[in-house]
């Protein structure tokens, strides 16, 4: 007991003491560069090693390191620009965990001059201005997946395809401002020495968190080219008002033995179970914990350094129910002294349980202990399209019963309702929203079957369509197909939550039903441009539905007293939801405004405030302009399709 105490005494001692260390691993000189390593006091032998090359060959050098006030440090004599070094305290060589630069496949630390990475005018790059959360649009994409059979793409799967004109174009003519990338940090299961081979993977298995994926690079053997194209890719959408926001993996690490956080502090920065065995709250071998102050200092200073270093405007937390409250809220309070518009959302669940009792993780439920902090809804998408665990099962689209309350409170928000009776909600018993910013409403992401998929394999009269984009449906299949796809996302995007697409929806996207494509080829992946010109209504309808959001601060008021005041659910039959917008919601130029959604095969009758109104969508078109007109108190919605019409 004694001598575990006095373990506990060093260890607590030494986290104290390195309390101050920013992770500056490395600090250059022309004459000497000095190493720091956060490593167990007692360890046998700890070295620095300084190579020629990010791969193979033997040091240049080996030198000691040396202990003092909680870091191993190490100052190497000589110019070692343009080096690369590795750490070693007997378990393996590795960069360290705060590598900022790296070698191919992240072996090896690189030590470059940073002014080579800023891009032409970097000092001039700006964040977007985005008054509130509100008024996000976000749109997730892989690299590879945007840009790999784009024919005119002339660096197709690279962070550089979103700088071209294409690009660009797309995205703007779409109306989205926000780019959630996945993961683009430098992760494990792509060789980068062999990209010919073309192997996919979403990177969800981090291996050097602060530095850029070389895979997605030109020239993954240069440390410089794969941050400057990542810093150019953010200049790019910069320049057009995108902001760009960092699908960041702290939970976990590609293993655990091969880990540089393993490697440098052994079981420091995991969690274990009270038998003595690695947690998996992950699901993937190892969770890490937060909660530790190094591994709790280790993700401020990231984010912090994402977004000063490559101006990132905010982060998405894989499986964020993983980490502590506290944690989060800190990242939260910094996030607010650097620029308060950071915006911050996670997956509120873990992918099983965690060592940390429930009441002290960033789950969904612990969302009113995280203000400014926003969670998935996955009450609004599987109300929409059925249940996670069964690909099978429809949800409203398909007409599965007593799924409107679920839809109901997503379309609030998330929050408290008085017309939402929370009973009847699928997943949650109590509102989980202090505000509506704090959720993220949508319907598919890169996670699980994309939209079409979905609609496919739940809905008989849609089964058995997986066999390719361009299948040919007969035509009131197609038809039926794209009523239910535009209905899911004019739910989506007329709630009061933060609306999130998956990239290619707005194509018709499908993945031949694979339901997790994290490694699936480029030819499960990847998006059909030439549905473009295959299925041109529904790139037009998401555009218009993108603008409509925009141009009615009714559909995004921010606030929950704000939509308890102005948002009003009206009676339907069953299949249908219907709400008003009420009072000039949100000093909107239309006084009220009717959503009618009808998820039924036949046409319904829903009855209206009496008023004089404009029929703004109706049958698959929007048209904010239109002089379409109706009066009365009850107007028919047809089949699989909105209603939208303001007085």
């Amino acid at each position: 007991m004694r001598k575990i105490l006095l373990s506990l005494f060093m260890l607590i001692s030494v986290v104290a003491s390195a309390q101050d260390f920013d992770f500056r691993e490395v600090e250059y000189g022309p004459y000497q560069t000095t190493f720091h390593l956060f490593a167990p006091a007692d360890a046998k032998k700890v070295v620095v090693r300084i190579y020629k090359d990010g791969l193979g060959g033997k040091p240049l050098k080996t030198q000691k390191m040396t202990y003092e006030d909680g870091l191993w440090t190490a100052v190497v004599k000589g110019d070692l620009m343009g080096r690369f070094y590795t750490f070693d305290m007997g378990r393996g060589e590795c960069p360290g965990v705060f590598a900022k630069a790296v070698g191919v496949n992240g072996q090896r630390g690189a030590i470059i001059d940073f002014e080579k990475t800023f891009p032409d005018d970097w000092c001039c790059d700006y964040h977007p201005v985005i008054k509130s959360p509100a008024d996000l649009v976000v749109y997730e994409l892989h690299h590879r997946d945007f840009s790999i059979a784009r024919p005119d793409a002339k660096y197709p799967g690279k962070f550089l395809a979103l700088t071209e004109p294409w690009a660009i174009q797309h995205l703007k003519s779409l109306g989205v401002n926000a780019i959630h990338i996945l993961p683009s940090y430098d992760y494990g299961s792509v060789d980068e020495t062999r990209l010919s081979d073309n192997k996919y993977n979403w990177g969800y298995d981090p291996v050097n968190y602060n530095v850029p994926e070389g895979g997605y690079s030109t020239d993954p053997y240069n440390p410089v080219a794969r941050i400057k194209e990542f810093k150019q890719m953010v200049q790019a959408l910069h320049k057009e008002g995108i902001a760009v926001i960092l699908d960041v993996v702290y939970n976990h690490t590609y293993d655990i033995d091969h880990s540089n956080f393993q490697r440098t502090y052994p079981d420091y920065y995991y969690r274990k179970t009270a038998d003595g065995q690695y947690s998996n709250g992950s699901g993937c071998g190892n969770e890490t914990a937060s909660e530790k102050p190094m591994m709790r200092r280790f993700m401020k200073e990231s984010v912090k350094y994402w977004y000063e270093e490559f101006h990132v405007d905010g982060f998405r937390f894989d499986l964020m129910g993983c980490h502590d409250i506290e944690t989060m809220n800190q990242i939260r309070q910094m996030a607010d002294e650097i620029n308060p518009s950071i915006f911050i959302y996670g997956e509120g669940w873990s992918a099983g349980q965690c060592a940390l009792p429930s009441e002290q993780l960033g789950i969904k439920a612990n969302i009113p202990q995280m203000p400014g902090i926003a969670a998935f809804s996955d009450e609004i998408r599987d109300a929409l399209r059925g249940p996670f665990s069964d690909d099978t099962k429809p949800g409203w689209l398909g007409g599965a019963p007593d799924c409107e309350e679920s839809l109901k409170f997503g379309i609030v928000g998330a929050i408290r309702h008085p017309q939402v009776d929370m009973s009847k909600v699928n997943y949650s018993k109590a509102p989980w929203a202090l505000q509506p910013t704090q959720m993220m409403s949508y319907v598919s992401c890169h996670d699980d079957m994309c939209l079409v998929d979905r609609l496919k394999a739940s809905i008989p009269s849609l089964q058995g369509n997986h066999k390719s984009q361009s299948s040919k449906f007969k035509d009131q299949n197609l038809d039926e197909l794209i009523r239910l796809d535009l209905l899911a996302q004019t739910a989506v995007f007329t709630s009061q939550g933060v609306p999130f697409m998956l990239s290619g929806e707005e194509l018709l996207r499908d993945k031949k039903g694979v339901h997790n494509s994290f490694e699936s080829p480029d030819s499960i992946n990847h998006l059909d441009w030439a549905n473009l010109q295959r299925y041109p209504q529904v790139f037009k309808y998401y555009q218009d539905l993108i603008a409509l959001r925009k141009h009615h601060p009714a559909f995004r008021l921010g606030d929950a007293d704000l939509v308890r005041k102005h948002l009003e659910f009206l009676d339907a039959p069953k299949g249908v939801v219907a709400f008003r917008l009420k009072n000039y919601a949100g000093r909107d130029d239309w006084r009220n405004i009717v959503v009618i959604l009808n998820a039924s095969r036949e046409a319904q009758q829903v009855a209206v405030p009496k008023a004089m109104y404009t029929i703004v969508c109706q049958n698959g078109e929007i048209n904010e302009q239109s002089t379409s007109k109706t009066f009365g108190r009850r107007v028919n919605v047809s089949p699989q399709s909105a209603l939208i019409m303001y007085e």
